[in-house]
């Protein structure tokens, strides 16, 4: 497994695709919340997020993209998951947010010939409880995980934070999907298990650029593929919730390159 790391220059290209995609991000985002005072469909979702991409002079990485093993390409630019669907949901006009869902919407960029990737988790109006805390704890993980980026330190460091904090704060993350290296194209060496033991796995060095997501379901770790050949779900049905960053391994630390603006990671 060859890990191909960027220089500084690149870093800075990717930092600058980066703030184009948080913004596509946010705006998508902000119009999911308020779907619940107006139609929204997740097709219209995809369209405004396809939009700021391209008016920055970037193109939607996750469009008509094909991973080896897929029989179809992609048909859309944003992934937008409701509820028990995990990852990789296909926008349509047919699909109309409502109150109470929450929606991930996961989204990708190439700017200059350099990708990057990113997601968040939002709720559709008023939620339970039980949802609104998934989708903070979720958020809370990759702040953990990130926290455990840097030189000398392994894959393995961070996916046990980020199953341990999962786990005290009564969740589960899904073991079937992973992060993955990024940069030179959407899907690069390595794959990143959001769970893991300490000091095991790849030591991180200066230059890595990793797409890291946890993924955080209410009970079963279990997941099943649909028949459209790319939305996973959990299987009995529960909700998830789904962040994700770009993050570059610094000399001293990390640098999330796909921020968005009031976040704090």
């Amino acid at each position: 497994m060859k890990i191909r790391k960027k220089s500084k220059k690149e870093i800075a290209l990717l930092k600058e695709g980066g703030k184009i995609l948080a913004e596509a991000l946010n705006a998508a985002a902000e119009v999911a919340e308020e779907a619940a005072e107006r139609r929204v469909t997740t097709k219209d979702l995809n369209r405004i997020a396809e939009e700021i991409i391209r008016k920055y002079g970037a193109e939607p990485a996750f469009l008509n993209y094909q991973p080896s093993d897929y029989d179809i390409p992609f048909p859309a630019s944003l992934c937008t998951s409701i509820n028990d669907e995990i990852v990789h949901g296909i926008p349509s006009d047919n699909i109309v947010l409502r109150e109470g869902d929450i929606v991930s919407l996961d989204l990708g960029a190439k700017f200059k010939g350099l990708y990057t990737d990113s997601s968040l988790t939002v709720a559709v109006g008023k939620v339970s409880e039980e949802a609104r805390k998934l989708l903070n704890v979720t958020r809370e993980s990759l702040a953990v995980g990130i926290e455990k980026l840097r030189p000398g330190l392994t894959l393995g460091d961070y996916g046990h934070a980020v199953n341990k904090f999962a786990h005290d704060n009564g969740f589960v993350t899904v073991w079937g999907l992973v992060g993955h290296g990024i940069g030179y194209s959407q899907h690069e060496p390595p794959q990143i298990p959001n769970y893991g033991t300490p000091g095991k796995g790849l030591v991180l060095e200066q230059g890595m650029v990793l797409a890291l997501e946890p993924m955080l379901t209410l009970k079963s770790r279990d997941i099943v593929l649909s028949s459209n050949g790319y939305t996973f779900s959990t299987r009995d049905g529960s909700i998830a919730a789904h962040f994700e960053h770009t993050v570059a391994i610094t000399k001293k630390g990390n640098e999330v390159l796909t921020s968005r603006e009031g976040e704090i990671i």
